[in-house]
């Protein structure tokens, strides 16, 4: 993998940098990292885990459905790229999936039969607090990082972990776990409408979730309000699909 441009750099850092916004929606900060974090590298795909109040991990962004469902394997199984470097602080770098079997006997094949050849996972991390990890795959046309790649990719987890970490204790001096499980409940009702959007237009969940993410942004509302409204009114879905 190629880093891009130092502006382009610059450009993503603020943007993940910028938390402390009167309207800051968590869900859509994290998708925006997991998107920006894939175009940076231009990864495969980009999945991020943060910690409950409990500690457990859970999905919370994906750049595409197909990386969703192999973090969620990874959560269930207890064994992955994400829990070494949730566990650790450390980043995991440059693991050849086919090759991997030892490391990860039931996540490094599901890995692979979803199309993903390498994998790499960096900690969000402030000093020693560890909240959560980002996820990296390469496909096909390859994905290892270069000696430089690594420090570029760890600090861009850290800004964000950062970004999470001071939000909370500025903007309403609560814990951040507490933010945390009222977004695992929003993502639930965001699931939720994707499905209902995706078998309402006849698409796939990352095209309906491109529907809910658009609607929100055009109309200056939280997607978990957005994905709340189409799932209680069918009619409001409807004149959105088919205006």
């Amino acid at each position: 993998m190629t880093i891009v441009s130092a502006e382009r750099m610059a450009t993503i850092f603020v943007e993940v940098a910028d938390t402390l916004v009167d309207d800051f929606d968590l869900i859509d900060f994290l998708q925006m990292l997991t998107d920006r974090a894939a175009d940076l590298i231009d990864a495969a795909a980009v999945g991020l885990v943060l910690a409950d109040q409990h500690g457990r991990l859970e999905f919370m962004a994906g750049s595409n459905e197909n990386v969703k469902l192999v973090e969620l394997f990874q959560i269930q199984t207890h064994e992955g790229p994400c829990l070494e470097a949730f566990q650790t602080g450390v980043p995991v770098i440059n693991v050849n999936l086919s090759a991997a079997a030892d490391r990860w006997p039931r996540f490094a094949p599901r890995a692979n039969a979803a199309g993903f050849q390498s994998v790499h996972a960096f900690p969000l991390r402030l000093r020693n607090q560890v909240i959560g990890a980002l996820n990296v795959f390469g496909g096909t046309k390859g994905g290892d990082f270069e000696d430089a790649d690594v420090p570029v990719m760890q600090a861009l987890a850290d800004v964000a972990a950062i970004g999470l970490l001071q939000e909370r204790a500025i903007r309403r001096g609560e814990l951040l776990t507490e933010q945390l499980q009222g977004a695992l409940n929003s993502r639930i009702v965001i699931e939720q409408a994707k499905g209902a959007v995706a078998q309402a237009a006849g698409v796939d969940v990352d095209e309906a979730f491109v529907v809910i993410r658009s609607y929100a942004r055009r109309h200056n509302r939280k997607l978990t309000d957005v994905a709340h409204a189409f799932l209680s009114d069918p009619a409001m879905l409807a004149q959105v699909l088919y205006a």
